[in-house]
């Protein structure tokens, strides 16, 4: 496939199109971007290659209308001395470079018709090729939320399946029953001797408040023993 048909296949390309009806759109763009890029590439080389054509012919341009320009001078110095014949053969190898150099000048017009278009088709990928760019960073974010938001909806499932509940419950149990230890870690204890002397304070002290009761001399605001 030639240079400026493959540049066209490219340019005409309907990319929102051909992203729509991809298995993979982000795949795809990458493959568009990356042909867009050699494409170009191309286009600069074959550029510079008829801009160096040109200059080259330019070169000989130069020297043939040197030349038509030497037997324009020897057909005037014949003519100047009488020498009619000689003058003629001069001005035939006159008319001969003037002839080569008119070519040249087409083959120069050529080149420039074939620079500009180069030229053109190059400013037209590159917006072509920023254009994908956009659309890649685009697509990037989208498939970046897409996959967050998936990883959300299958954590959420994960969450709601009867499996996570029973490891939930499990989990429950298993607080429910380390309280329960926690609550009999000082049952059955047997009080040390502080804490019966202690209790024997409390017992002292509840006798005798039961004995003003009977008494009849208890106050609520005096428990202190008489």
């Amino acid at each position: 496939m030639g240079i400026f048909t493959r540049f066209r296949d490219i340019v005409s390309a309907n990319i929102n199109a051909m992203l729509d009806g991809a298995e993979d759109p982000e795949k795809m763009i990458k493959l568009m971007i990356r042909e867009m890029e050699d494409t170009l590439v191309e286009l600069k080389v074959s550029c510079a290659g008829v801009i160096a054509g040109r200059k080259k012919v330019e070169r000989r341009l130069d020297e043939i209308v040197g030349r038509e320009q030497v037997w324009a001078e020897r057909a005037a110095l014949a003519v100047r001395r009488g020498k009619d014949d000689l003058a003629r053969e001069a001005l035939i190898e006159k008319r001969r470079f003037a002839t080569m150099a008119e070519a040249l000048r087409r083959e120069i017009a050529d080149h420039g018709v074939l620079i500009e278009q180069y030229q053109n088709d190059m400013v037209e990928l590159e917006g072509k090729l920023a254009a994908a760019k956009e659309k890649r960073s685009i697509l990037v974010q989208r498939h970046r939320r897409a996959a967050g938001k998936k990883r959300a909806q299958e954590d959420i499932r994960r969450m709601d399946s009867s499996e996570s509940m029973a490891r939930f419950e499990k989990l429950e149990s298993r607080i429910e029953q380390m309280e329960a230890e926690a609550d009999l870690v000082n049952f059955g204890r047997k009080p040390t001797v502080d804490e019966q002397f202690d209790d024997l304070g409390r017992d002292e002290e509840i006798e005798r408040e039961l004995e003003k009761i009977k008494a009849g001399t208890y106050s609520a605001g005096n428990t202190t023993s008489l």
